[in-house]
């Protein structure tokens, strides 16, 4: 039984480009990137030039990149990092009810440590409301941080719109591109957006590396505390072979995004085409036109989560309820409850299928006819 991917929303397979690069630099350059002799400038040299190649790639300044280990340290150093440094201005932060753990959780925090957080609704598009936002905003707010892509419906939210209405406010505008990087062309300069999180293992790069671009002048305090690496922004010696990966997947992306969104929505409109030729009854989770190419969340009706995932990885079908972060646990999705209400159905019957570089036209059509026939025997 040939098994198949659908779940590239939670990581990626490894480009074999990326892991190509990545081998030499484990075999010879162990250097550290501080130190002063030639292994040390060797090490150096790379992670400078792996730090230009991401700075371009959103239009913003090298020494504006901040390396992490991947997205949720990338929010917890954008929110935390900001709103502390910056609470002598107030203490109001805005986000929306449908973001990733990575910043909710972080938002409950800081509520814990006295600042007042404004969670924004979302409603059945899957999107916020702008004229929510600007309700929302206060003189008193210090920090914005609303999801470029959601992570489990792939709806794109109006970040530019965001971003000009807080053009001449005080407050910092964080966005978590996680999801939107490698498929949207993204210039912060254009999305005016102060802070934005990226991971490399969402591009078919490696795990364990990603970044925080933070606009020049950004009051940001460090999270921890150690040497004085990445403009003190972020203590500890640097993973060279990590940045080396995620610079090639960058250059590979780069050169392939325009290919890779044509391909993906192929897949996904042929995926949703054999379903429908093979009579299913469902719904899609929010505003299909307002995705990115890669994701679709589907509502089956009269089935529930738990055997629908349980059965289509017995098939070898490999998708997800939402977030890889919460697998395993059958609590229903607080991205669809935030859109339908708690009790909705679809809280609770709805699965995410994502489309990468693991899919083929074939393995596309046979994974919509294994989930098919899975769905007819599942539904009450």
């Amino acid at each position: 039984m040939e098994h198949i991917y659908l779940d590239h929303a939670a990581t990626t397979p490894m480009n074999k480009q990326v892991i190509e690069a990545m081998v030499p630099i484990y075999e010879e350059v162990f250097g550290n990137p501080s130190s002063v002799h030639s292994y040390g400038r060797k090490a150096r040299q790379l992670l400078d030039e792996a730090r230009r190649v991401l700075s371009g790639s959103i239009q913003a300044n090298e020494k504006e990149i901040i390396f992490t280990s991947g997205g949720t340290e990338a929010d917890n150093l954008a929110l935390i990092g900001t709103a502390f440094a910056n609470k002598h201005k107030g203490n109001h932060i805005i986000t929306t009810l449908q973001e990733h753990h990575a910043t909710l959780h972080t938002a409950e925090y800081l509520e814990k440590e006295g600042f007042d957080v404004t969670y924004l609704p979302v409603y059945q598009d899957g999107k916020i409301s702008v004229e929510d936002f600007r309700e929302a905003l206060t003189d008193k707010t210090i920090l914005v941080t609303i999801m470029y892509v959601n992570n489990e419906t792939g709806i794109i939210q109006p970040i530019p719109e965001i971003g000009d209405i807080l053009k001449d406010h005080q407050a910092y505008f964080h966005t978590d591109a996680v999801q939107a990087y490698g498929l949207m062309d993204i210039n912060v300069n254009q999305l005016g957006v102060d802070l934005l999180s990226v991971s490399a293992h969402k591009i078919n790069g490696p795990k364990g590396i990603g970044f925080l671009y933070a606009k020049e002048g950004i009051k940001l305090n460090a999270l921890q505390f150690g040497g004085e690496q990445e403009r003190k922004r972020r203590p500890g010696t640097e993973n060279v072979v990590g940045t080396v990966g995620f610079q090639t997947a960058v250059e590979v992306m780069l050169k392939e995004r325009d290919e890779r969104n044509k391909t993906y929505a192929s897949y996904k409109q042929q995926f949703l085409k054999a379903l429908k030729d093979e009579g299913i009854t469902y719904q899609i989770n929010g505003d299909l036109v307002s995705t990115i190419s890669s994701i679709v969340n589907i509502s089956f009706p009269g089935t529930d989560v738990e055997k629908l995932l349980a059965n289509f990885d017995l098939s070898g079908v490999a998708a997800s309820s939402g977030s890889a972060c919460t697998a395993g646990s059958v609590e229903p999705s607080h991205v669809l409850s935030a859109i339908y209400g708690e009790n909705n159905p679809c809280t609770t019957n709805s699965i995410r299928f994502s489309f990468g570089a693991a899919n083929t036209n074939d393995n596309v059509l046979e994974a919509a006819r294994r989930v098919a026939k899975i769905v007819k025997r599942l539904v009450k």
